[in-house]
């Protein structure tokens, strides 16, 4: 088996990329401190072409030079938009008809595996501080809940590890979805 080079992978470039078809899907970010996290979930989206991230209240923005680190270059591919609340996202999400999902752990979550895509397909998944997780208040207007099941004695896991997760799960409903059309 040999390794492939950088100029056989056919990666598109960026302008490609902003003309491509996006999977439906937005992450927002609500209140994340650690800009090597909001890095790897730019470099996370454009892997998997989502169509936008909404970073909000202190989540850091792009130009950033600790965020550039961990995304490198993928906050010119991934459209993204600066919120100082969260709410609003949500808010301008839900009159875009999104289905919003909190990514927590609480009652009545879906547990990954088992979660099922809205009908539209179009959906928010919305992941909270690394310490408080998702604000309690905009647990109220989300319309699920998403669990990432977990086994071991520690009931957490980075955040840009459960965005890759999430993000991972989804994109593949989605295509089961696309071919069972």
């Amino acid at each position: 088996m040999k390794k492939l080079k950088l100029s056989e992978l056919n990666r598109i470039n960026v302008k490609e990329f902003k003309d491509s078809l996006k999977t439906p899907v937005t992450i927002v970010l609500d209140n994340i401190r650690s800009l090597h996290n909001i890095g790897s979930v730019f470099r996370t989206a454009d892997a998997f072409r989502i169509e936008a991230i909404y970073l909000c209240g202190i989540t850091g923005t792009p130009p950033n030079k600790e965020i550039h680190k961990t995304a490198l270059g993928s906050t010119e591919s991934v459209n993204w938009k600066y919120f100082e609340k969260t709410i609003e996202a949500l808010n301008i999400l839900k009159e875009n008809k999104y289905t919003l999902f909190a990514v927590e752990q609480a009652e009545s979550s879906n547990m990954l595996d088992e979660f099922e895509l809205p009908p539209n397909n179009k959906i928010a998944i919305i992941f909270g501080n690394e310490i408080n997780g998702i604000d309690e208040l905009l647990m109220d207007e989300v319309d699920g809940c998403i669990e990432i099941p977990q086994y071991g004695t520690k009931h957490s896991l980075n955040i840009s590890v459960s965005v890759g997760i999430v993000v991972w799960e989804i994109f593949q409903k989605i295509k089961v979805n696309k071919k069972t059309r």
